[in-house]
C-alpha cells in the first residue's frame, strides 16, 4: 500500500493536520503494511503539487498554539483514489515482523531469555487486544467496511495471543539440549 494512497483514503473522511495524518495512521494502518513516518510529511507536498490535495493554514484559537496546515482532497485526488480502487493489490500480505525472525532462531540462544521476549510480546499484544476491544463501539459506527476491518484487527490480535501462549507452554515443555546430553551420558 502506498502511503499515498492512505493519506486520500483518509482525506475522504475529513480534513486533517499531518500530525493527525500521520497518527491515525500509526494507530490504525501499522498492522497492515510497514510505514516510513518520515514519508508522511513529503507526501503531503507532493500531493499538494500534483494537485491531489490541497492545503490551507489554519490559524490558531484564542488560546494560541501554532498554525496548523489543513489539507483536504481535491477532486482530481478522488478522482486518482477511486481510480486506485478499482486496481488489485500488488502483492498478497507479508508479515514482516522482526520478533518471528527471532523466533525462528531462539533454540540457539538462551531459552530464558527468548520467554521473555514471548512473554513481552504477549504483553504488547494483551495492550494492543484491549485498546481495539475499546475502539470497537466507535468501529461499529463507521462504514461496514471499517468495522469489518477492525473485527479482522481483534480476531488476528487474538489468534497471535493464542499461539504466543501456546508457543511458550511447548517451549517450557521442551526438554533442553543439556538436559537430553545429560540423560545420553548417563545411559552410557
Amino acid at each position: 500500500m502506498s502511503i499515498k494512497y492512505a493519506i486520500l483514503g483518509l482525506l475522504n473522511y475529513s480534513d486533517m493536520h499531518g500530525y493527525r495524518i500521520k497518527t491515525h495512521i500509526e494507530n490504525n494502518f501499522g498492522h497492515m503494511w510497514s510505514i516510513n513516518f518520515g514519508q508522511i510529511y513529503p507526501s503531503l507536498k507532493e500531493l499538494e503539487k500534483d494537485g491531489l490535495i490541497k492545503m490551507r493554514e489554519k490559524t490558531p484559537s484564542d488560546s494560541g498554539g501554532p498554525h496548523k496546515k489543513l489539507y483536504s482532497i481535491t477532486k482530481k485526488g478522488r478522482s486518482d483514489f477511486t481510480r486506485w480502487l478499482t486496481t488489485p493489490p500488488d502483492k498478497p500480505m507479508l508479515i514482516r515482523d522482526p520478533f518471528l525472525l527471532k523466533f525462528a532462531f531462539f533454540s540457539f540462544g538462551d531459552i530464558e531469555e527468548a520467554k521473555k521476549i514471548i512473554d513481552k510480546q504477549i504483553e504488547l499484544f494483551d495492550a494492543q487486544l484491549k485498546r481495539r476491544k475499546m475502539n470497537r463501539k466507535r468501529w461499529e459506527r463507521q462504514t461496514v467496511y471499517v468495522r469489518l476491518l477492525a473485527e479482522l484487527g481483534v480476531s488476528q490480535n487474538e489468534l497471535y495471543l493464542k499461539w504466543l501462549r501456546r508457543a511458550k507452554t511447548e517451549i517450557e515443555q521442551t526438554p533442553r539440549p543439556s538436559d537430553t546430553s545429560s540423560n545420553k551420558q548417563g545411559g552410557k
